[in-house]
């Protein structure tokens, strides 16, 4: 879809599309279904790349709920709601890079098929999510926090299924514990663009 079809709606008219709305509760629904999966496929499967994929899910389903809560709400709400969920961002970025750490040291090969079937199966439903958020990319602080973390999230899913590739050709963990390193800088640098994104707004709503 062409950036010209998503300039001309303001924030304000995104927020009061019941269209908005209803991608938001579908992604939410999704992603709560894609944790459920990955956790369990993540602990069975020893792939530390899953289960930072799983938490992820969770992560998001928490921001899609928060999303709808503050959608009526004045910019600044809506920008500070913003600045929480980049902090959430942030804390579960260093959360998986300590992980990666930990898994270099004590983890062992993760099975490769399980990582590359569910892998597979995150994709996809991510890049539904994020097909459907493209329209809202440039909207305010809030809408922009939902579409990068769907964005990072379909690249991630294609590092696990890269990873999973690595673990399969290798017979050894770091294929795997490389990939949640780089979904852990995913996660980083997506809170920097929302905190700043967001920043911007209450300086705005300020004045």
């Amino acid at each position: 879809m062409a950036d010209s079809c998503c300039a001309g709606k303001s924030g304000a008219t995104a927020l009061n599309d019941p269209r908005w709305r209803r991608i938001l509760w579908i992604a939410l629904v999704i992603n709560a279904a894609m944790f459920g999966v990955e956790i369990v496929a993540g602990v069975a499967a020893d792939s530390r790349a899953l289960q930072a994929d799983a938490l992820d899910f969770l992560g998001d389903s928490a921001n899609y709920a928060i999303s709808l809560g503050v959608a009526g709400m004045a910019l600044a709400w809506r920008a500070r709601a913003a600045l929480f969920k980049a902090v959430t961002m942030l804390a579960f970025g260093l959360w998986v890079f300590g992980s990666a750490l930990w898994g270099f040291v004590a983890g062992t090969a993760p099975h490769a098929e399980t990582m590359g079937i569910i892998g597979a199966l995150a994709l996809v439903a991510n890049v539904v999510v994020a097909l459907m958020l493209y329209r809202y990319r440039t909207g305010d602080a809030n809408m922009r926090s939902v579409w990068i973390c769907s964005r990072n999230d379909a690249i991630g899913n294609l590092a696990v299924m890269g990873a999973a590739l690595g673990v399969f050709g290798t017979g050894q963990s770091w294929p795997d514990l490389a990939v949640a390193a780089i979904m852990a800088a995913l996660a980083i640098w997506g809170s920097i663009e929302v905190f700043r994104h967001a920043r911007g707004e209450l300086t705005t709503s300020a004045t």
